[in-house]
């Protein structure tokens, strides 16, 4: 009876572990190859996968976008330059039977070929080529890779340059050429500099100058017109003067212009004709003060009170 349960309890440890050994979980990025008898017989998953343990045999593929560091590489450009670069490779598997069937180790293959590859590519190019165009280089580089890969079941997405360092004297030389072309740049940005500050203290001169101009002709337009007014206002006055109040007016400026200073005098009218105007004004005071001594002269003569009332009349 204990022999029974016994065998009974291991018959269920038997089939609980082969059971354990047929149950394969696959993720949705993974993929299973099985073999049975040595065969590949397809593609298993993602999900649950039951497998027989004693005649199935299964090979693990990962889909999911993996990259892969090549180790620096030295190699020469064409114009015998010797640079070493390091680069990384991006890549995806698209036929996992392929990638596990026709290659053994991907990884050191990719290798091997990205190393020869990069030699053939660079070795066609110059070092100031490498330097600058390390797109196209990559491009190339990922094409001539993809070449090669896609029997095996993979696709080369991406190539990336990491560095690239060429030799000490080249280094030097580049070291100096960046500083001469940063002292070129420093120059030309000081005398572009130097050329909008002298435009713009032009300009603003210019500014300065129109508008000192329009203010002295504003000033010039503003007295010009103040002295037309100030002669109108003049010429309104004289014109209600007669000729005797004219003259007046000359003796009293010719008095005011004795008393200053000047040794020079310029008088804007004929002295002749003044002296004339003054000689009238003269007469005719005169005239004007005789006249009642002539008028009362025959008042004086009379006698009576008959002449004197005939000359009162």
């Amino acid at each position: 009876m204990i022999a029974v349960v016994v065998g009974i309890l291991v018959l269920v440890l038997v089939a609980l572990i082969g059971f354990g050994l047929s149950i394969r979980i696959v993720r949705e990025y993974q993929r299973i190859l099985l073999f049975r008898f040595g065969r590949a017989i397809g593609l298993r998953g993602p999900g649950l996968i039951l497998i027989n343990p004693v005649t199935d045999r299964t090979s693990w593929v990962d889909l999911r976008e993996q990259f892969l560091e090549i180790p620096r590489q030295s190699v020469i450009t064409k114009d015998n330059a010797s640079i070493s670069i390091d680069f990384i490779i991006f890549y995806k598997v698209v036929d996992p039977t392929m990638s596990v069937l026709q290659v053994a180790n991907f990884a050191n293959a990719a290798i091997n070929v990205a190393a020869t590859t990069l030699r053939s590519i660079v070795g066609d190019m110059l070092l100031d080529d490498v330097l600058s165009k390390q797109q196209e280089m990559t491009a190339s580089l990922r094409v001539r890779l993809d070449e090669v890969t896609e029997r095996w079941g993979v696709k080369v997405t991406t190539v990336e340059v990491r560095e690239v360092n060429p030799p000490v004297g080249v280094q030097e030389a580049m070291t100096r050429q960046m500083s001469a072309e940063r002292t070129r740049r420093a120059a030309v940005t000081e005398a572009e500099g130097q050329r909008q500050a002298a435009v713009t203290l032009a300009e603003g001169t210019k500014q300065a100058a129109i508008l000192a101009a329009e203010g002295e002709r504003q000033s010039a337009i503003l007295r010009a017109e103040g002295l037309a007014s100030a002669l109108e206002k003049i010429r309104s006055v004289a014109v209600g003067l007669d000729a005797n109040t004219m003259q007046l007016q000359y003796l009293d400026t010719l008095k005011q212009v004795g008393v200053s200073p000047a040794t020079k005098i310029v008088v804007p009218f004929e002295l002749g004709g003044l002296a004339r105007g003054i000689q009238d004004v003269l007469a005719d005071g005169h005239r004007a003060s005789a006249a009642p001594s002539i008028r009362t002269r025959p008042w004086r003569a009379a006698s009576g009170p008959a002449a004197a009332r005939r000359t009162i009349r």
